[in-house]
């Protein structure tokens, strides 16, 4: 289901889905619980912090996350400086709480990353330490990862260094919180100054020719004991955000590149073929795509109002595909970049959420103190792309189980109703087959016809079966 991004829920309460959970966790093999030695080793960690020498508690870090999130891996604060801007981010230092080698480092390693699910999370790391001693939760002294950026007045990079430093944290902020301040005119003055950034960074995106697909996001809700799908629009704040964690990913990848060794996210430019079935898409959907047009232009003018223009952004998705890790020790790879970023590009803000983002900020404090990246990452750079990969694949099969799940819930009740939809894809070898995407719930299906699917076209669609157990829903054209 590639067209929305699912939103974790933080309270299953329905027993069909509390029943469904559990099946798909025991379906994966996935473990809530952590193996005794490994939280004895996180309480130990977390009971004997070790605090950096160098103090930047001067610093009013806030950190801003979805509401109700504890594991805060980012924390920032932003000013002007002459016509540019100053960007000062702490990053939870994971490292400070790891043993390479030991309990924790082992399960981290076999894991890879944080599962996020409808109601429920798997973490990487014991709660002691994601939700607690490592998280950057206000008025708490932590060590952390200091980028301090500078940027020149169209956005671009100038400086870039990272150091230890012990940080605390002012306020835990939320994105819709936020966003009615400053819609109600009274937040902040330094999201301003977050506004400012985050839009000189996006034009200056768009002047490479980066690529931004707005596609709609899914977010469930429970209201009286009943589940409801919705499609949300992303807070302008959400974006500015979103942007400094960029900015930080490629100033990363940068001293690596500079330095010969380090650890890229990569996606390859798409090929040719691709970009010839993306115009035909377009000639189908009756969109026009001038010939000297390059396609990040054309995909970053699409309404995702339209719903012929919302079938082509599915489809450009497309031309995203293939993303990876490369590692590199000497020679820089042969492919370094992220073509929809336009950049060089690497995973460093989320250590804990992600395995690879802790090694990411070992080798960026090694460079910047001019040390030799340690032994024991070194060691593991070579096993991290393949490491990844697999968690990656994880991730999205409980993603997508479990969002099976809660619109099966959300619709078992509703069998013979008829919903108004959008086809938004038509498989390749069969025109008959594709999905459509429904506004209300908000769900994007398969479903088969007995004649072509109109793409881009409005439909009416009629639920077929809901069937939590099997998480499993099917429409027809009505």
């Amino acid at each position: 289901m590639p067209l929305t991004r699912r939103l974790q829920v933080s309270t299953p309460g329905d027993p069909a889905l509390v029943q469904g959970l559990a099946e798909v966790r025991r379906e994966m093999h996935l473990d809530d619980a952590f193996p005794d030695d490994v939280e004895a080793e996180a309480h130990a960690a977390a009971a004997n912090v070790k605090l950096p020498d160098l103090d930047h508690t001067d610093i009013p870090f806030i950190t801003i996350d979805p509401a109700g999130s504890m594991d805060l891996d980012q924390a920032m604060y932003v000013e002007r400086a002459g016509d540019g801007h100053r960007v000062y981010y702490a990053i939870a230092d994971v490292a400070s709480f790891v043993t390479p080698g030991g309990a924790i480092d082992r399960e981290a390693h076999r894991r890879g990353e944080t599962l996020y699910g409808i109601g429920h999370t798997i973490p990487l790391h014991p709660r002691t330490l994601s939700e607690g001693a490592a998280s950057l939760l206000p008025d708490q002294l932590r060590p952390a990862l200091l980028w301090t950026i500078d940027l020149d007045a169209t956005g671009e990079g100038t400086h870039v260094s990272v150091e230890r430093a012990r940080v605390k944290s002012r306020q835990r902020c939320d994105y819709t919180s936020v966003q009615a301040e400053i819609d109600a005119g009274h937040a902040d003055p330094m999201w301003a100054v977050l506004k400012e950034i985050g839009e000189r960074r996006k034009a200056r995106a768009q002047r490479l020719g980066a690529i931004s697909l707005p596609l709609p996001e899914q977010e469930a809700t429970q209201r009286d004991g009943h589940w409801t799908l919705a499609y949300r629009a992303r807070h302008p704040v959400e974006d500015w955000n979103e942007q400094i964690s960029l900015l930080t990913g490629m100033a990363a990848a940068h001293l690596m590149v500079q330095a010969g060794v380090g650890i890229l996210r990569t996606l390859p430019e798409p090929d040719s073929t691709a970009i010839t079935q993306l115009r035909e898409t377009a000639a189908s959907l009756r969109l026009a795509w001038p010939e000297g047009r390059a396609y990040p232009a054309f995909i970053d003018a699409l309404d995702p109002a339209d719903p012929a223009q919302v079938a082509m952004l599915v489809a450009c998705t497309r031309v995203l595909r293939g993303a990876g890790y490369t590692s590199f020790h000497g020679a820089t790879p042969a492919q370094p970049m992220q073509s929809a970023l336009a950049a060089e590009y690497t995973h460093a803000t989320a250590p804990l959420r992600r395995l690879i983002d802790r090694y990411a900020g070992e080798v960026c404090v090694a460079i910047c103190a001019g040390k030799p990246v340690p032994e024991w990452v070194l060691g593991k750079l070579d096993a991290l792309p393949e490491i990844m990969h697999g968690a990656d694949r994880t991730a999205s099969q409980f993603e997508h189980a479990t969002t099976d799940l809660l619109e099966a819930v959300v619709l078992v009740q509703r069998a013979g109703d008829t919903f108004p939809a959008i086809v938004t894809s038509r498989d390749g070898h069969d025109p008959r087959a594709g999905n459509v995407m429904i506004k209300d719930p908000a769900i994007e299906t398969r479903i088969e016809a007995g004649h072509e699917l109109p793409l881009g076209q409005r439909v009416n669609v009629k639920l077929v079966e809901a069937d939590p157990a099997k998480r499993r829903i099917r429409f027809q054209l009505a």
